[in-house]
C-alpha cells in the first residue's frame, strides 16, 4: 500500500482507513471494469455472470463507504448532503432537495380519518 507519510507517525486508525480508502478506490475499479465487460460481451450467459459480479462489487462499495462514514471525520455529514435527495446535485449543499424516502411513504396522517 501507498503512504504518502511515514508509517510510524500514523495510528492504527489512520491506517485501517487508508485501507478501506484503497479498498473502495479497487472495488469502484471493478464496478467499471466488469460493467465495460457487460456492454462489450456478446454472450448472454457471460454477460449475465459479470453483470453479477459487477454488482457484487458494487455492494462491497457501499460496505467500505459505510465504514468510513462510521469512523472517518466528514463522510457522514457529506453523504446526508448529497445522498437520496432529488434536486440540482450541485445545489444540495445550500439545502435544496428533498429526501426520496420522504416521497416514497404513501400514507399520511391526514390518510388515516
Amino acid at each position: 500500500m501507498d503512504y504518502h507519510e511515514s508509517l510510524e507517525k500514523m495510528s492504527p486508525k489512520t491506517q485501517d482507513i487508508a485501507r478501506a480508502l484503497n479498498s473502495l478506490k479497487e472495488e469502484i475499479e471493478a464496478v467499471n471494469w466488469y460493467n465495460q465487460r457487460v456492454e462489450a460481451a456478446t454472450d448472454e450467459e457471460i454477460k449475465e455472470i459479470m453483470a453479477h459480479n459487477r454488482d457484487e462489487e458494487i455492494e462491497h462499495a457501499c460496505m467500505s463507504l459505510e465504514w468510513l462514514r462510521r469512523n472517518m471525520d466528514g463522510w457522514d455529514k457529506e453523504l446526508r448532503t448529497y445522498l437520496f435527495k432529488k434536486g440540482k446535485i450541485t445545489e444540495l449543499e445550500e439545502g435544496g432537495g428533498d429526501s426520496e424516502e420522504d416521497d416514497n411513504s404513501s400514507l399520511k396522517i391526514g390518510d388515516l380519518k
